[in-house]
């Protein structure tokens, strides 16, 4: 009774507060269209055409050699790369964790996790192809290895794992910190090795995020399109057959159909990930540390795994230093030394750079203020309101996270460039500037969500309702005490919804158009044509800016952001 009295008195109060009901609807609006709209296109293409509803196209796409073979590829590689991930990842992390490290050590292990996060997907395949293959550094000048080939199956899958493994070893890092040390320590006194205490103790505590680590880079190896693109040579995968269907062979309902596939089981995972191990994972670890963890000093074990991760970590570091390097060859293949600036200079003059750099560098400019506003408005409607269509706003927001970029990009073709339900609806937003940014903000909004939640539920509503108890309106309150308690989320979900425009590449290789030149298109193009020099230039360019943008970012919080005023406090 007394529950849905306050249900009752939610609602009266939502009805009565008219911006709140208007930014609802206006969300409601931009999901749906965006989001849902786009997917269910997909979709329907894929039963309607070739004479009629029905299965009759996914028969003749499942009929065809070259997809039947790009998804056993593709379960291939996701399954051996997320296994490798995870097992890297736990590596990394345990060391980090439970080893005491130097600071030669730990300073190598911070510059690791921070490179994927800044650099372009597709840089290691650029870096592979310039160390390991037929005319690489390693191989042909310093070995004398002319007849090898890194390009295709094992080239895809050393490239992702090296992409991925950082996540990994981030995500498990949290989870391993968050393991009460006790239980380990009891095991020790009762004479158990250090083998037994994690093979017994430690890896059963931390499997779910195990699972869960794989998973995410399951999905994430799976969705990729650039590495494969750059490095997978004749192997085919899911994303690269897709883009192939659409721009080699004009089949847009046999694209329809093979990203509905690909959906499909980023779906099942994404949905295995979220509802089952994310909450086994909650449940399984004991909370908050109850003492400081003792760290091992035992040189026996410290210095045979501090080595190990060290020398990993200074080989993915090499490969990221190979592309400036790269990009200052006089003549790639043939001539490497004296270095030289010519590609630099030829980037803006004879390459059109500057235009590149401006179109990719205004869009994600715009987006990013749209994406982290949204993140957060989505976060606060979800965390502190009460009314039956938040369900809907939280799932379909959070459903981007799951649907490969390439998919993506084929809905927004299919659902736009005749507009909508080919009424010619909203069909002007087609190859413009405006269709890119929706895709950015898109794809960049569940990690903002994902953030401002997290950040909403440590506020006390209390703070926010004496705001109300006085006179002010929802956004007043938002703005005025909501906004500034979470900045530091709002500044991190600007500039890595920055990051992630500018260095986005699947959704957005479809939908782009010669009016718009984009740095990551140019990258892939210049470097499918073999002119590594070019596309080393172009990624180190973007390097910089995406290194900066998160260098800004850290300092403005550091000097102005929220956690500083709460220390003087």
């Amino acid at each position: 009774m007394a529950r849905g009295q306050g249900a009752a008195l939610d609602r009266k109060k939502l009805m009565a507060d008219p911006i709140m009901v208007t930014t609802i609807v206006v969300l409601i609006t931009f999901l749906t269209l965006f989001i849902l709209y786009p997917l269910a296109i997909l979709l329907v293409d894929s039963f309607v055409g070739d004479g009629g509803f029905g299965f009759g196209i996914f028969k003749r796409v499942f009929a065809m050699p070259t997809f039947t073979r790009a998804i056993g590829n593709t379960l291939k590689v996701g399954f051996v790369v997320g296994i490798l991930s995870s097992l890297i990842g736990l590596l990394f992390a345990y060391v980090e964790v439970y080893v005491r490290l130097n600071k030669f050590a730990g300073g190598l292990f911070k510059v690791v996790s921070m490179l994927p996060v800044v650099s372009p997907p597709f840089v290691l395949s650029l870096s592979m192809i310039m160390l390991f293959g037929k005319a690489g550094i390693i191989t042909r000048f310093l070995l004398g290895i002319y007849d090898n080939n890194v390009y295709g199956y094992w080239g895809i899958v050393i490239v992702q794992t090296l992409t991925f493994f950082p996540v990994c070893y981030m995500m498990l890092k949290g989870l391993l910190k968050n393991i009460d040390p006790s239980l380990e320590e009891a095991a020790r006194d009762m004479g158990a090795s250090r083998w037994k205490v994690f093979a017994d103790v430690t890896l059963p505590l931390m499997l779910p995020g195990l699972g869960n680590a794989f998973l995410v880079t399951f999905i994430e190896s799976i969705a990729d399109f650039a590495n494969p693109m750059i490095i997978g040579g004749s192997y085919d995968t899911l994303a690269t057959t897709i883009y192939l269907q659409i721009t080699g062979a004009y089949d847009k309902a046999g694209a329809a159909a093979m990203a509905v596939v690909l959906l499909c089981i980023t779906l099942a995972m994404f949905a295995v990930q979220k509802y089952y191990l994310e909450a086994k994972t909650a449940a399984t670890l004991t909370g908050k540390a109850s003492r400081a963890r003792m760290l091992i000093e035992d040189k026996s074990v410290k210095i045979p795994l501090t080595i190990l991760c060290s020398l990993g970590a200074m080989f993915v570091i090499m490969m990221y230093i190979c592309v400036p390097i790269g990009a200052c060859f006089p003549t790639w293949g043939y001539k490497f030394f004296p270095l030289t600036g010519k590609w630099f200079a030829q980037v803006f003059t004879k390459y059109r750079g500057l235009k590149a750099f401006k179109d990719s560098f205004v869009l994600s400019l715009i987006a990013s203020p749209i994406t982290a506003l949204l993140s957060m408005i989505i976060s606060y409607l979800v965390v502190k309101r009460k009314f039956k269509s938040k369900g809907f706003i939280e799932a379909v927001s959070m459903l981007a996270m799951a649907v490969p970029g390439t998919v993506l990009g084929v809905g927004f073709i299919r659902g736009y460039s005749g507009g909508l339900f080919h009424t010619g609806v909203l069909q002007g937003i087609y190859g413009t500037g405006l269709i890119l940014i929706i895709v950015f903000v898109v794809r960049s909004l569940p990690t903002g969500t994902r953030s401002g939640i997290s950040a909403l539920r440590q506020i006390d509503k209390s703070i926010e309702e004496s705001a109300y108890d006085m006179g002010a309106d929802s956004f007043k309150v938002f703005m005025t005490v909501t906004l500034p308690l979470i900045k530091d989320s709002f500044l991190s979900g600007l500039v890595t919804a920055f990051v992630r425009s500018i260095t986005a590449i699947s959704a957005i290789i479809l939908l782009v158009t010669p009016a718009y030149l984009l740095i990551t298109v140019q990258i892939n193009e210049f470097a499918e044509k073999g002119a590594f020099s070019l596309a080393c230039a172009f990624a180190t360019i973007l390097i910089i800016i995406t290194y900066s943008a998160v260098l800004l970012m850290n300092l403005f919080i550091k000097y102005f952001g929220t956690s500083r005023k709460i220390k003087e406090d």
